[in-house]
C-alpha cells in the first residue's frame, strides 16, 4: 500500500477525519510499519493496550477465547481497516478481545504517545472522541437492550418448553399407573391356579407384547367331572383389547355354568356382543369341554387356530378342521365343532397366532412346523412344562426382537398308564 493510499485509509477513521489531509502524510510517515506472519497475535484479551492498528494488506481476526475449544470469530479486517483505536481514549484500557493476523499483514502502529501529541496539535479530535464514545455507548445500550429482548424470549420459550415437558410427564405417569391398574384386573381375570385332577394336567403360559394385551384364557370345572378349557385373541393390542378381553370372557364362562354345548355357548357370546358392540373389535376363541371318565373333548373353534395333539411316540397331528368364524362381526356365524378322543399320554396344545407370527431378527417367522418339531420331544412332560418349554424356545428365537403380538398357551396333558401307575405309588409312598 502507498503513503497516499495509507493516508487516505487514516482518513476513513473516524476520529481523524478531522486532521487536514496535508498534515495526515506527514503523520502516516512517523508511523513505524509491523509485519506480522499468518498466525501471529497482535494483542491479546486482557492485556493493557497502548496502540491502534491500521491494516495495509493482508487480514486481520478479531477473536474471543483465542485458542481454546469455545474459541469465537467475531469478524475479519481487511486492508484500510482497523483494531484498538478504543485504547487510545481509555486510559489502560484492558483489550476485549484479541487480534491475530489470518495472512501475512502489514500494519501501521499508531502509540499512545504518538495519539497524545495529535491531541495536542489537533483540539478538535476530542470532540470526536466524545461522539465516537456516544456512538459507541448507544450502540452498546441498543445491543444490550436487543439481548435483553431477546434472552427473554428464549426464557419465556424455555419456560414454556419446561411446562409443556412437565404436562407431559404428568400424563405419561397418569397413563402408566392406569396401564398397571388395567394389567393388574386382566392378570385378575386370568386363573390363579388350574385344575388339579388325577389323569390329566394342565398348562398355560402368557406373553403380552404390551403392558395389558388381548389375549385370554382359562380353564375352569364344571358340573359332572367336567372341565372347560377356552383360549381367545382378541383383534388388535392395548387397553382397547383387554377391555373388550374381559367382556368376552364373562360373557363366556357364563354361558358355560349353564351347561350348554361349546357350540351353543359361543354362538350365545356372540349374539351377546353383536347386540352390545358398537366397534370393529373381534375376538377368535377355541372353547372346549373335556369329559374327565370319557377322555373326550368336545369344543367349537370361532375362527381361531387349529389345536395340536402330540401323541406318546412324539408324533404331532394337527386335528382336522372346517371354516370358523370369529364373534362379534356378524349375527349369525359358522363355527368349526368336533370332539376328539385324547389317548393316554395325549398332550392337546391350544396356541394363539402370536406364537405362529413371532419373528427373529431377520423377521423370520416361529412357524406352525417349528412348533411341531418343539413339540415333538416333549411327549414324556406335564402340560405346565410344555407350555414353559415351548415359550422359552420362542423368546430364544425371538432373541430381543419386537414382539408384535400377544402369545398365549393352553396344554391338556391326559396321563399314560405308567405314569398314572407312578403317580399313585408316589401318594402311597
Amino acid at each position: 500500500m502507498s503513503g497516499t493510499d495509507a493516508t487516505t485509509a487514516f482518513l476513513k477513521i473516524p476520529l481523524f477525519r478531522k486532521i487536514p489531509k496535508v498534515d495526515m502524510y506527514t503523520l502516516v510517515d512517523q508511523l513505524p510499519l509491523e509485519v506480522y506472519e499468518s498466525g501471529a497475535y497482535l494483542f491479546h484479551a486482557g492485556e493493557e493496550g497502548d496502540s491502534l492498528y491500521v491494516v495495509l494488506d493482508g487480514r486481520l481476526e478479531i477473536v474471543l477465547a483465542s485458542d481454546t475449544e469455545d474459541e469465537m470469530l467475531l469478524r475479519v479486517c481487511g486492508p484500510g481497516e482497523y483494531v484498538g483505536e478504543m485504547s487510545l481514549i481509555m486510559p489502560q484500557g484492558r483489550r476485549t478481545a484479541s487480534v491475530r493476523a489470518r495472512d501475512k499483514s502489514r500494519v501501521l502502529m499508531m502509540s499512545r504517545d504518538k495519539f497524545n501529541e495529535i491531541l495536542e496539535r489537533w483540539p478538535s479530535i476530542a470532540y470526536s472522541m466524545i461522539e465516537i464514545m456516544s456512538e459507541r455507548l448507544d450502540t452498546s445500550n441498543e445491543a444490550a437492550f436487543n439481548d435483553l429482548v431477546a434472552k427473554n424470549h428464549a426464557l419465556q420459550q424455555a419456560y414454556d418448553e419446561l411446562k409443556a415437558a412437565q404436562e407431559q410427564l404428568i400424563e405419561k405417569e397418569r397413563l402408566e399407573r392406569e396401564l398397571q391398574v388395567a394389567a393388574d384386573i386382566q392378570l385378575s381375570i386370568l386363573p390363579d391356579d388350574l385344575p388339579d385332577v388325577d389323569e390329566f394336567s394342565f398348562g398355560a403360559r402368557i406373553l403380552p407384547a404390551r403392558q395389558v394385551g388381548g389375549d385370554l384364557y382359562d380353564v375352569f370345572p364344571l358340573k359332572g367331572e367336567q372341565v372347560g378349557v377356552l383360549i381367545g385373541d382378541v383383534a388388535d393390542k392395548g387397553v382397547p383389547s383387554a377391555l373388550f378381553m374381559a367382556r368376552a370372557h364373562a360373557l363366556l364362562v357364563a354361558e358355560a355354568d349353564i351347561g350348554v354345548t361349546p357350540g351353543e355357548a359361543l354362538r350365545l357370546v356372540n349374539s351377546h356382543i353383536t347386540r352390545l358392540q358398537k366397534s370393529t373389535q373381534f375376538v377368535t376363541v377355541l372353547y372346549g369341554i373335556l369329559d374327565l371318565k370319557t377322555r373326550e373333548f368336545s369344543y367349537a373353534r370361532a375362527g381361531h387356530e387349529t389345536p395340536l395333539v402330540l401323541h406318546l411316540d412324539g408324533s404331532v397331528e394337527r386335528i382336522p378342521h372346517s371354516p370358523g368364524m370369529a364373534l362379534g362381526l356378524w349375527d349369525i356365524i359358522t363355527l368349526d365343532e368336533r370332539t376328539i378322543q385324547l389317548l393316554p399320554g395325549d398332550t392337546l396344545l391350544l396356541y394363539t397366532d402370536g406364537m405362529t407370527d413371532c419373528r427373529n431378527p431377520k423377521g423370520e417367522p416361529f412357524g406352525l412346523d417349528r412348533i411341531k418339531s418343539t413339540l415333538s420331544p416333549l411327549a414324556n412332560f406335564n402340560a405346565q412344562q410344555v407350555c414353559d418349554l415351548l415359550l422359552e424356545t420362542l423368546k430364544d428365537y425371538q432373541d430381543g426382537s419386537k414382539q408384535d403380538d400377544d402369545v398365549t398357551l393352553v396344554a391338556v396333558n391326559a396321563a399314560s398308564e405308567e405314569s398314572t401307575i407312578r403317580v399313585r405309588k408316589n401318594e402311597e409312598e
